[in-house]
């Protein structure tokens, strides 16, 4: 399919799907190489998806191809330095460009109930798309967190993969503070109301990152330390907290959502 950008090579995950499953798409705005490819592997690895079944769009990189949605068994759309809550002023080019495009897919996405799930950056879109609305009330430092379903959370055939109440990694200077219309609340902590939600049946988004363990967020923080998550002369205290954390669970909603859809 033209303009789908593969990643990297890493060698098949154990235990993958079979090879003529549909693959997944995963829509990605990292600009730096180390963060993107990192977050691929993530994803390849917790989905336990090979190269195949797990093609990746760089948005930041150039303008969205066609895509043919009836190829994929899903969706995904990571994180993202990009804040949705910015003032449109403040906003490049690029931003805008990925915004527009983004809720363009989102129409179609939407109006099929598509298997869908949106990391971070993935909660706002898909929120604000569908009306809710995200500032900075709520944003969360980086670090682990307590995260808790919620009794829909719990009976939810992705969430509850996970359990009643488990560490995750955060870090994000904005959050969905309502809801968008329609909303299945699934997951929340004490900072921020809204952990993760579903919209219909297959439309799932989380605040917290389910692709992210210790090596993983270590390696993203150090690539954005001078983003403003956190003082950058402070980069050596918060890689000493996350990596006593003990975060094993959240990437249990990753295999989940593509062992529901993964489809041939």
């Amino acid at each position: 399919m033209r303009g789908v950008v593969r990643g990297p090579p890493t060698g098949r995950p154990p235990h993958g799907y079979a090879p003529d499953v549909k693959p997944f798409l995963l829509l990605a705005t990292r600009a730096e190489d180390d963060a993107a490819d990192g977050e691929y592997a993530a994803f390849r690895r917790f989905g336990r998806l090979t190269e195949d079944q797990l093609h990746r769009v760089r948005l930041e990189a150039g303008p969205l191809p066609p895509i043919d949605l009836d190829a994929y068994s899903g969706v995904v759309v990571g994180g993202s330095p990009f804040c949705t809550s910015d003032p449109p002023d403040e906003k490049s080019p690029v931003q805008r460009r990925v915004e527009a495009e983004l809720a363009g897919l989102l129409d179609e996405v939407v109006a099929r109930d598509m298997p869908f799930l949106g990391a971070c950056y993935g909660i706002g879109t898909l929120g604000v798309h569908q009306g809710g609305v995200v500032d900075r009330t709520y944003g969360e430092p980086v670090g682990a967190v307590e995260v808790r379903l919620t009794d829909d959370g719990a009976a939810d055939p992705v969430l509850g993969a996970l359990p009643a109440r488990f560490q995750a990694f955060v870090g994000h200077k904005e959050a969905l503070r309502v809801p968008p219309p329609g909303a299945v609340v699934l997951a929340t902590s004490s900072a921020c109301p809204v952990q993760a939600f579903r919209l219909r049946d297959n439309l799932y988004a989380t605040q917290f990152h389910p692709e992210l363990d210790v090596p993983g967020i270590v390696a993203r923080v150090q690539v954005y330390r001078d983003a403003g998550y956190f003082p950058a002369d402070e980069l050596a205290r918060v890689v000493a907290e996350i990596s006593t954390a003990v975060v094993e669970h959240p990437p249990l909603a990753v295999a989940a959502f593509v062992r529901r859809y993964a489809r041939d």
